[in-house]
């Protein structure tokens, strides 16, 4: 039997942008007469079925049948053909499919379906768990979509696998989307639908935890709590996620398997606990295990028919972490036990050599109740285990050693560690987790410390970044008089949450003071904030005096006085190997202005946070990455930086970072003139500053706005956004951005008629400017002056042309060519506005080749419409003597321009600033506008124009 083929109407389906587009795509082909094929896959709970549905329900232009398979269907064969045609017979009497097909007739009857069944329209057939159906008719489906690719037929298939069936040869070389888990935003949104708004945040985001990103899960774990719980009012159950409810929601029955498979499978999920989240068991250690219980290799082939693992080289790999866990969990804990024993004996060390850490994880995992010793020796394995193991594996050995220690201290101490290492390996929630009993536990003041150094340390990164500096404090004051190291950490830490506040005082504080001052390491093991090195986080040795006295004297306002010592500290430092030391000199490099120096050195941290497995850093040195290149004025790079930075900070449950990231992202839009990405990120960015009192984000975010506004056209928008984040004051923005929107907001203040006000920030521009420490801010000075020295007449103008001059000459010393497209473009401008259309053709064309060159495409509308009022119809692919048809084709040029303008819903003010003319000329222009069209209104206007085009638009 199939499934149900009427569609209900689907919930939304988030986080899957990129899969509906491959899905519009092949939808949009058969609108065109063009046939197609698409093959879905995705592992159970992934929503391959919605995908479809949501396909199928937006499928407009003809018919469109889904049918679900059903192991039944592949009983003989064909039986998937067969059920096939039955239900298209059902949906579609005309289809002349409503006879069963005789035998050795299947293929035939499969083409006549589709030939026929679309009656002379476009037909989407969609196919759901196409692997549950027979070989034969695989086969011939793979044949039939092959075709289809290549045939001018409006027919299309759309076919869903399971994950582990998706490189079925019948289906080999089909267009495939594959559907993974949903991130942190996809995963939320959808706890929005399924929860009508109703869960309370901390409730939501412990969902998306514990679903890791499986829609089907998600659905079973909010369906499982009452009212109360989903608002916060209860506790939630321990744990969210039962086995059972795990195996339902993954559809995995392990009880069909037969007994071998499934003790062979509780090996292989046990031998992974080393690594939970890993690239899989160690087969070799598995099967010998296995051997010495009696069981073969073969006895694993029923578990891989069914998809629960695969075997790939020398790993044995699950279908996903959730499934793995499932099926450990699900087993008694005495069985887990044994497991974990004939594990302890396979991986014991030949020779007599001393115990490795898998024997001694194992030997831990199979006692029955404290072992002080054995937990002792785990302890000391995880610490000197060797650079080949992981920051996860470490923290699970250091957790299943506390679980063996009864004294407090110890506990704690290793609890304590288990979290670091668990934070180091971008692993947020088990970091808090393993945090949570400890200050229950009877510790000393250093153990104290560390705890809430590495509390402090996730809140920074997701959370009040204002919480998080005051835990910070309170570790390094803990931490003091026994750890000078780990209280430098604390320290360092603080000061990067008084960054993200936007506090420079609260900066400088948190970087002086403390006997660490002098970076003594004190007893504790080098780069350890924990005695005997548990913990793992904290800089690679004592921070170098030029970089404290450097930040201090900027952050107290003496730039010129920090420049010199930050210089000399990154020339020391920009060849370091350690992601943290490299991530400082990087913010060196951004304060001083050497822009390639902070590439560079923000991508070595890059590559260094990799090879150590510190997956911790990797979002933040993206973000530093990008931002470098942003400054730079390459954008294109900054959002490939960032986009990918955005990833990680979402996986690695990093929202802090994740909304820096977003800030960038909507200043890449800003200048890419993509307004719907602008929109989206500015709203992600806005939706985490405000709460967790991230000023730098804000202030990003704010300036991104305001420079859309001014590539728009709209200079009163952007003045009045910009305003506030570059003037003194309560509302004013960051203090590290707040020189850097000066030229933006000068251009906007001045072309508002907010001359003064553009005058007193350009005057503290110039200041600025003169410390060297941004290599764009001499020209961007230059053009301020010119925009401003342009507002009078005179010898006023002729100094306007001498500072355009200059700017123009200062931008040949800098990589920024957007700033330099900008410069032209006013230029450009000014120069026409003085009529002088021939050099103001040459500028603007250096402009328009800049902005093409950015991407930068506001910019370059703007460049073009003042290139046609020069007169320079090729410039903008147009003939020369080219002009509109039809009712427009009466008015002049200059009242065309007029008239587009005003349709897009532009004020007089601003197509006067767009056009560089006066306001009333634009009143002017208007008036006969009106007269020769015959309209009374804007409205009709705009109607008459967005008819004319359209009906002139090239096909």
């Amino acid at each position: 039997m199939t499934g149900p083929k009427t569609v209900r109407s689907p919930r939304r389906i988030h986080g899957r942008d990129t899969e509906l587009a491959a899905a519009h795509t092949l939808s949009s082909s058969l609108e065109h007469g063009t046939g197609g094929a698409l093959v879905c896959a995705a592992g159970p709970g992934l929503g391959r079925t919605a995908f479809l549905e949501r396909t199928v329900q937006d499928f407009r232009a003809g018919r469109a049948l889904l049918v679900r398979a059903a192991p039944g269907d592949a009983t003989r064969p064909y039986g998937g053909i067969r059920a096939l045609l039955r239900t298209a017979a059902e949906e579609w009497p005309d289809a002349r499919t409503a006879e069963a097909p005789g035998p050795g007739r299947e293929r035939d009857a499969l083409s006549r379906l589709l030939r026929t069944a679309g009656a002379g329209r476009p037909l989407l057939l969609c196919a759901d768990d196409v692997h549950l159906w027979d070989a034969p008719t695989r086969t011939e489906l793979g044949r039939a979509a092959h075709h289809l690719r290549t045939a001018t037929a409006p027919v299309g298939l759309l076919l869903s696998v399971a994950a582990h069936r998706a490189h079925d040869h019948a289906l080999a070389g089909l267009p495939r989307v594959t559907l993974g888990p949903l991130d942190g935003p996809a995963a939320a949104a959808l706890l929005d639908d399924l929860t009508e708004g109703r869960a309370a945040p901390a409730v939501r985001e412990e969902l998306a935890r514990a679903a890791e990103g499986n829609p089907r899960l998600l659905a079973e774990l909010t369906a499982g709590l009452t009212p109360s719980q989903l608002s916060g009012l209860t506790p939630l159950p321990r744990p969210l996620a039962d086995p059972a409810t795990l195996l339902r929601a993954l559809g995995a029955r392990p009880a069909e398997l037969p007994p071998d498979t499934r003790r062979l499978l509780l090996l292989a999920a046990a031998a992974q606990e080393q690594h939970p989240e890993g690239p899989g068991a160690d087969a070799a250690l598995v099967l010998r295990a296995a051997a010495a219980a009696g069981l073969g290799a073969a006895a694993l082939a029923p578990a891989e028919t069914a998809g629960l693992v695969r075997t790939a080289g020398e790993r044995i790999h699950f279908g996903s972490a959730l499934l793995r866990r499932a099926l450990y969990e699900a087993v008694p804990l005495a069985r887990r036990r044994a497991a974990h024993a004939l594990l302890a004996s396979a991986a014991e060390a030949d020779g007599g050599g001393p115990p490795r850490l898998p024997h001694l994880l194992h030997r831990a995992l199979a006692a029955d109740g404290p072992d002080p010793e054995l937990a002792g020796r785990l302890a000391a394995a995880a610490r000197t285990g060797g650079p080949h193991l992981t920051h996860e594996e470490r923290s699970v050995a250091l957790a299943v050693s506390a679980r063996l220690t009864e004294y407090g201290t110890d506990r704690a101490t290793r609890l304590t560690a288990a979290a670091d290492h668990a934070r180091l390996a971008g692993r947020p929630g088990r970091a808090r987790d393993l945090l949570a009993p400890v200050r229950a536990l009877p510790a000393a003041a250093p153990v104290r410390g560390h705890a809430e150094l590495v509390h402090g340390l996730l809140s920074l990164r997701d959370g009040p970044v204002a919480d998080a500096r005051e835990e910070l404090l309170v570790a390094a004051a803990l931490l003091g008089p026994h750890d000078a190291t780990a209280a430098l950490t604390a320290r360092l830490a603080a000061t990067e949450a008084a960054w993200a506040m936007g506090d420079a005082a609260a900066y400088v504080e948190a970087l002086g003071g403390g006997p660490e001052r002098t970076g003594a390491r004190g007893d504790a093991t080098a780069g350890t904030p924990g005695r005997g090195g548990d913990a793992a986080s904290g800089p690679s040795g004592p921070l170098p005096e030029d970089y404290r006295t450097g930040m201090a004297a900027v952050l107290s306002g003496r730039l010129d006085a920090g420049i010199g010592p930050l210089r000399r500290m990154l020339a020391r430092t920009g060849r370091a190997e350690d992601p943290e030391v490299l991530l400082r000199a990087g913010v060196a490099a951004l304060v001083v202005g050497d822009l390639e120096a902070a590439c560079r050195v923000n991508a070595r941290a890059l590559a260094a946070a990799r090879a150590l497995g510190r997956a911790t850093l990797v979002p933040q040195a993206l973000e530093h990455l990008a931002y470098g290149e942003l400054r730079a004025g390459r954008h294109p790079r900054a959002r490939v930086h960032a986009e990918e930075g955005l990833r990680t900070a979402h996986r690695a449950g990093q929202r802090n970072i994740a909304a820096h990231q977003h800030a960038i992202l909507a200043l890449v839009a800003s200048v890419e003139g993509d307004t719907d990405a602008l929109t989206a990120h500015a709203t992600a960015a806005a939706a985490v500053a405000g709460p967790h009192g991230l000023v730098q984000v804000a202030t990003l975010t704010r300036w991104a706005l305001a420079r859309a506004d001014l590539g728009a056209g709209r200079v009163d928008e952007a003045a009045a956004r910009l305003g506030p984040l570059v003037s003194p004051g309560p509302r004013q923005g960051h203090f590290a951005v707040r020189m850097l929107a000066v030229p933006c907001y000068a251009e906007a203040a001045v072309q508002a008629g907010e001359t003064e006000a553009a005058r007193a920030a350009v005057e503290e521009f110039a200041v600025w400017a003169d410390l060297g420490a941004d290599p764009a801010a001499p020209a961007q000075l230059a053009r301020c002056r010119a925009l401003l020295a342009g507002t009078g007449g005179g010898r006023a103008a002729a100094a306007a042309d001498a500072y355009y001059e200059e700017a123009r000459a200062r931008h040949e010393d800098t990589v920024n060519d957007f700033e330099r497209a900008r410069t032209l473009l006013l230029h450009g401008k000014w120069l026409r506005r003085r009529r002088r259309p021939g050099p103001a053709r040459g500028v603007l064309r250096d402009a328009l080749v800049a902005f093409e060159g950015c991407g930068a495409r506001a910019w370059t509308e703007q460049t073009r419409a003042e290139l046609r009022a020069t007169g320079d119809a090729p410039a903008t692919g147009e003939a020369p003597g080219a002009g509109p048809a039809g009712p427009l084709a009466g008015l002049t040029p200059q009242q065309l321009r007029i008239a587009r303008c005003v349709a897009e819903g532009a004020t007089n003010r601003e197509v006067a600033l767009r056009l560089s003319v006066s306001p009333r000329t634009v009143d002017h222009h208007l008036r006969n506008v009106f007269a020769v069209l015959g309209v009374r209104s804007r409205l009709e206007l705009a109607r008459l124009v967005d008819r004319a085009e359209k009906s002139t638009a090239p096909m």
